[in-house]
């Protein structure tokens, strides 16, 4: 089942994008960098104050135990390149052992459903360049690759790349 996330929904929101952000992005072990980062970043406080901003929507996929997936819209982004409008799926996160049954695809068009509402044409996200099976289902999507941008932690910079779909002609 896939709803608006509630208040009470943020340490589960938390949970599941610590367990999917390590399982995506650290391959050979936990630094401190990334620990502090991750331990700062995905916190049941941020996930309250985003159900409460009026700029982010958050739909959760849930099963009859709890949360498995979830997508996060802001309609107010800053877009890293000229060719992007301010609706961006900043966060589409499906826990790895549900990643093949469908959850991110219905995560997806509820989040795009809601960016056509909202009159948008178009609709943006970043993905790291190596994460091939991300890109791989952006693009079956209908996502286009239109450019790149870095996402920075501490001192490093890392690739990642810009797509954007046309909200005006979906997919079938």
């Amino acid at each position: 089942m896939i709803r608006k996330a509630e208040e009470r929904d943020a340490s589960s929101l938390a949970a599941v994008s610590i367990e999917v952000w390590l399982n995506t992005y650290l391959r050979n072990g936990v630094s401190p960098v990334f620990a502090d980062y991750v331990l700062a970043e995905f916190t049941a406080r941020k996930f309250r104050n985003a159900i409460g901003d009026p700029d982010l929507t958050i739909w959760v996929s849930e099963n009859r135990t709890g949360i498995d997936g979830f997508v996060k819209v802001c309609s107010t982004a800053a877009p890293p390149l000229a060719d992007c409008s301010p609706l961006e799926i900043t966060t589409l996160y499906v826990q790895p052992r549900h990643q093949s049954g469908g959850r991110g695809g219905a995560l997806l068009r509820h989040a795009l459903d809601h960016c056509r509402r909202m009159g948008g044409e178009s609709a943006w996200l970043t993905v790291e360049a190596e994460n091939r099976r991300a890109i791989d289902f952006y693009l079956r999507h209908g996502f286009t690759r239109i450019g790149s941008t870095d996402f920075v932690i501490a001192d490093q910079a890392y690739e990642n790349y810009v797509m954007r779909t046309d909200l005006r002609h979906p997919l079938g």
